[in-house]
């Protein structure tokens, strides 16, 4: 009886097998279906590179919690190895205090290069990157960029020390110069409306400034509770799913899309516009308190309100909340008012360098965090307002292709996040912490009329008829030759037509061909 009773359940195991491999398979059909629809799949996308940008900042900041400590522990135990086990002369104790000084010293240089090495190498790959970018899209960038990420945070996790711990940053460099470009790129490519631009483009800086910020606090915890390895290793795990979502979602290596677009501008040639200049500019001035602050501020507040360790590491993280305000309230303006980028941007400058002239004043750690929030919330109002402006003056002026004009971009975020580790510590050291901030201050409200430039080109943004006031010197890209080309026909009095026999001729038109195909061109 027990054979027959097995054969008879046989039938109902399959059946109940087929039945859930069916349901697979339609889940699948339904989730691939999903993924073919344009505005989901732009969402992925956006997904996708959020996690890229947090990520990466995540990883800029998660060291500085942890680093410096385990290099101190390293230097520590090979210092009392190197001691002799008792004093061998009368001056021992002299040179004993004179080599800690020495050590001291070569410990903060090092610490210095460790934390600025991967922007320096980042600002030197953005050219190439760029350039890269535009030549082969954005996906195999960004595959490229995640793959490095990955292998460089493996290896932050298994160093054991120095120079491990330098290439490794330095490898970081070279994975967010293909990463962050080439997925802020791919934003400004998905969403061609300005509105929508500006709102994607938004989320991206959010996640931006959230792994900056809760970067420090989730590293200090885990290096105190866990040990060095995990943070990297959940960071790695993290960075290896976005990888395999890349590789599924946008299909890097059987896309053939790109070979029938456009060929981007030079790189050198969109630094050369005067527009884009003034941009990156403005970027990089923006970002010098923030860069200059982050490495000095640790041992000024011990200095100046004996803060506690805590104190110390929890100094930034209220800033998160005004950076996405400031964010939120500039993506709204633009929406309604998109001719007033620029003056966004220069509230933004001015809004940084007030409270960068005020971090000196404060006495405490409460009072310290209203100026921090007021630099993240001015920050968030120039990232916010410029970087599509980018994307706009590329698309009027040049080939809308943005590989070239974000690796400007993020070349502009690394020139002051390399200068910071190095050049900050250099002045409070020769002129002073407050003579730092009354700096940084001035430069930012100094540079902020600077923007007043970029009012020339907001008036095109409600008519595209201006666009030949700026393409002063020719057709710079394939759409403005096509233009062109059908401006010099018109001028004859001539169109290209196509009769019933498929045979192309000349005819005069019989309506205005400008009032025709503008719109569809704009």
């Amino acid at each position: 009886m027990e054979p027959e009773a097995s054969t008879g359940h046989a039938p109902n195991l399959a059946q109940v097998a087929a039945s859930k491999l069916s349901k697979m398979g339609d889940r699948t059909k339904q989730l691939g279906s999903a993924m073919q629809d344009p505005a989901r799949n732009n969402r992925i996308i956006l997904v996708i590179v959020c996690v890229v940008l947090l990520l990466d900042n995540m990883l800029y900041m998660v060291i500085v919690p942890i680093i410096p400590d385990y290099l101190e522990g390293l230097q520590a135990a090979a210092a009392h190895a190197q001691l002799p086990p008792f004093p061998t002369h009368g001056n021992s104790s002299n040179a004993t205090s004179h080599r800690r000084v020495v050590a001291a010293d070569n410990f903060d240089v090092q610490i210095g290069v460790l934390f600025a090495s991967k922007a320096i190498v980042q600002l030197l790959v953005n050219p190439l990157s760029g350039t890269f970018i535009d030549r082969v899209g954005y996906d195999i960038p960004l595959v490229i960029g995640l793959s490095i990420m990955f292998l460089s945070t493996l290896m932050f996790a298994f160093a054991e020390n120095y120079a491990s711990l330098f290439v490794a940053r330095s490898m970081q460099g070279i994975g967010s110069a293909f990463a962050d470009t080439s997925g802020i790129a791919l934003i400004a490519d998905r969403y061609t409306e300005e509105a929508e631009r500006s709102k994607s483009l938004g989320i991206a800086l959010a996640f931006i400034s959230f792994g900056s910020l809760v970067a420090p606090p989730f590293g200090g915890v885990l290096y105190e509770f866990a040990g060095k390895r995990v943070p990297f290793l959940i960071l790695a795990a993290v960075c290896l799913v976005d990888g395999v979502l890349c590789l599924v979602v946008l299909k890097p290596f059987s896309n053939r899309e790109r070979a029938n677009m456009p060929v981007g501008t030079p790189i050198y040639r969109l630094m050369m516009d005067p527009y884009i200049a003034v941009v990156a500019g403005a970027l990089t001035i923006c970002n010098i308190p923030l860069a200059f602050l982050e490495p000095t501020i640790a041992k000024w507040m011990e200095e100046t309100m004996q803060a506690s360790q805590w104190e110390i590491g929890m100094t930034w993280f209220p800033a998160f909340f005004p950076h996405v305000l400031g964010v939120f309230l500039t993506v709204k303006l633009a929406a309604k008012y998109p001719h007033l980028q620029w003056f966004y941007g220069a509230i933004g400058m001015v809004f940084i360098g007030a409270s960068s002239c005020t971090v000196p004043a404060c006495k405490n750690f409460g009072e310290l965090m209203i100026p921090l929030c007021g630099i993240c919330f001015g920050i968030a109002f120039v990232d916010t307002a410029l970087l599509p402006t980018l994307g706009f003056l590329v698309d009027l002026r040049y080939v809308s292709v943005y590989g070239s004009v974000y690796a400007i971009a993020d070349i502009s975020y690394c020139v002051a996040y390399a200068m910071g580790p190095v050049v900050a510590g250099k002045i409070v050291h020769d002129l002073g912490f407050v003579q730092l901030n009354l700096g940084m201050g001035l430069a930012n409200v100094l540079y902020a009329p600077a923007l007043l430039l970029l009012k020339n080109v907001a008036q095109m943004r409600p008519s595209y008829s201006e666009r030949n006031m700026l393409l002063e010197d020719g057709a710079t890209g394939l759409y403005d030759t096509i233009k062109m080309e059908q401006e010099e026909k018109k001028r004859k009095g001539l169109c290209a037509t196509l009769d019933e026999n498929g045979i192309e001729t000349f005819v005069r038109p019989s309506f205005s061909e400008e009032e025709s195909s503008g719109g569809e061109y704009a």
